[in-house]
């Protein structure tokens, strides 16, 4: 978090991964074991991790998941929506955005920009924007609560819970002025893959477990190592953290341990809103966390959503390149997180890639990302895939 936004937008968290030496007695990509990660109608919770979990049928009016859907997490950027309703509120009747503050919520919603929200926090009064929302019975807010005393400045740290933020998003798509809900929907639904402040890949959770249509919100607070995309430049939040009061639990919410949430809605008219808050152990990597808030949103039961075709496989290697096409001279699109998940929708030959003393030609196609990362890279003991088909084939 930075001064002043302490919430940190988009993820975090996970295991380093070994280096690869010459000398090493096994593949490294033979130490993770490949396959898909079954989907279940229960929510399958990663070892070390604690969740608070709703998911909600608009289209029934029901629950389909409720895992510790009270329990309070410290929002981290998650709250930029009530930053959004908040500014948006009283501004009737035609709800007109000066441009001034349309070039700074855009960002936030789309990007999880830190500075527009550090701006809405300090221009309308920090804590006091959440005891407005409080006082809102429209909203319905159980849970959610200002950040402690010693943090006043820090938005991150307000806690809300999964039940109060499927909540916000009823409100939003079901009560509040349609210049209003179509204004933060069209962003949510616009979530841009990097976010705009410090560089992270936030599409994870619901962006990375269903096909579109979906709008999201993310959130992660934390100090992680390698987890940006695009360059692969090491995040500043470290340096930024550095200033702020040393976390601890406060009010039964935990400050400590590193925090990442996916939040939105799924399918067709927004069918299903979904909250998965979660934290994970202190020294987590950022792409363990990816990888454990994937399989934990890809286990629960959401009508409307559609499960992304191919095989998910692990991966091994720092800030491995997926290129726009199968060779080493191709664009660079962006680079993956140490150990994270991909999804090969397939695979085809390219340029031979030498690793000493690996060699592999095959290259995996990663439809989320839409380019390709060298098959050496990828956890299985083969060089060509198991049980997936080549580029331009039917699957098998």
């Amino acid at each position: 978090m930075r001064m002043l936004l302490r919430g940190a937008a988009a993820l975090a968290a996970v295991v380093t991964v070994a280096s690869l030496t010459s000398g090493a007695a096994a593949h490294p990509r033979t130490e993770r074991a490949a396959g898909t990660v079954p989907s279940s109608e229960a929510a399958q919770i990663p070892a070390g991790v604690t969740a608070g979990v709703a998911v909600f049928d608009r289209e029934a009016g029901t629950f389909t998941e409720q895992v510790n859907d009270s329990a309070q997490f410290r929002s981290a950027s998650v709250v930029k929506l009530l930053l959004a309703l908040d500014f948006l509120w009283n501004r009737g009747p035609d709800y007109t955005i000066p441009a001034a503050d349309r070039a700074r919520l855009e960002p936030m919603l789309r990007g999880s920009d830190d500075d527009a929200a550090n701006h809405y926090w300090s221009t309308y009064g920090g804590s006091a924007i959440i005891k407005r929302m409080l006082d809102r019975p429209a909203l319905g807010l159980r849970d959610t609560a200002a950040p402690p005393a010693e943090y006043a400045g820090y938005w991150g740290y307000t806690a809300m819970s999964a039940r109060d933020t499927v909540a916000v998003y009823r409100y939003i798509l079901e009560k509040a002025p349609a210049p209003v809900r179509t204004f933060i929907m069209d962003n949510l639904r616009r979530s841009t893959r990097c976010s705009s402040t410090d560089h992270f890949d936030q599409h994870f959770g619901i962006a990375g477990s269903f096909d579109r249509p979906w709008a999201v919100k993310q959130g992660w607070a934390g100090k992680y190592g390698n987890g940006t995309c695009g360059s692969g430049a090491e995040s500043a939040r470290t340096q930024a953290e550095s200033a702020a009061p040393a976390p601890r639990a406060a009010a039964g919410v935990d400050l400590t341990r590193p925090a990442l949430h996916t939040t939105g809605t799924v399918g067709a008219d927004d069918r299903t809103i979904v909250a998965v808050l979660t934290l994970h152990p202190v020294g987590t990597s950022y792409g363990k966390a990816y990888t454990d808030i994937g399989r934990l949103t890809r286990s629960l039961n959401v009508p409307g959503g559609v499960r992304p075709a191919g095989t998910w496989f692990g991966t091994w290697g720092e800030l491995v390149s997926v290129r726009e096409g199968p060779t080493t001279g191709d664009d660079r699109i962006t680079r993956l997180p140490a150990g994270v998940e991909v999804l090969v929708g397939c695979q085809t030959r390219g340029q031979v890639v030498d690793v000493p003393p690996y060699t592999n030609e095959w290259w995996a196609y990663l439809p989320q990302y839409g380019g390709y990362m060298s098959n050496i890279y990828i956890s299985s003991p083969d060089n060509r895939l198991p049980n997936v088909p080549e580029c331009g084939s039917p699957r098998p």
